[in-house]
């Protein structure tokens, strides 16, 4: 068994799934942790309608599929369904979080039982590197309402469309 398969042969395959509005420098970095750790990671835009966002879904999927373009081990996609039905769709038995914080820790832990107990799905979990633990994509949106640079609280390379 290769450190990178499950005992049933199967590719190790992570969702990592949020809002992503918009991705960060420190979602960022927990994809670029995580692929040592996993064959394929999909990095999975929950659609919220009743839920008013900065970007459209499909402005989050673009950006993110941009930054990612010469990986082929990640993937994008967007999705409006339960977390765990999307990841079975996908064949990933992983689900990817990073915890920033207490208050992380403890709403990941309750996600994470829940979503064990719908369909035996382990959480794993990345803690934030300290340099990014207070950048949160509801404060860039604050920033960038308030017209401030946010170019250091976003990967190398990415760009945000104009709101």
């Amino acid at each position: 068994m290769t450190p990178t398969s499950t005992s049933h042969n199967r590719p190790r395959v992570a969702l990592f799934p949020g809002s992503f509005d918009p991705f960060t420098i420190g979602h960022h970095s927990i994809v670029q942790r995580a692929l040592p750790l996993f064959d394929r990671i999909v990095i999975a835009i929950g659609v919220n309608g009743a839920k008013r966002s900065m970007f459209r879904a499909e402005q989050r999927l673009e950006m993110i599929s941009a930054l990612y373009r010469d990986e082929p081990r990640v993937e994008v996609v967007c999705y409006e369904c339960l977390t765990v039905e999307l990841a079975r769709q996908h064949n990933a038995d992983f689900i990817l979080r990073g915890v920033r914080m207490i208050a992380d820790f403890e709403y990941e832990k309750n996600l994470a039982e829940v979503n064990r107990a719908l369909d035996g799905i382990e959480t794993v979990l990345l803690y934030t590197l300290p340099e990014h633990s207070h950048i949160s994509s509801s404060i860039v949106r604050e920033l960038i309402h308030y017209g401030r640079d946010v170019a250091a609280c976003l990967p190398p390379g990415m760009t945000l469309p104009e709101v």
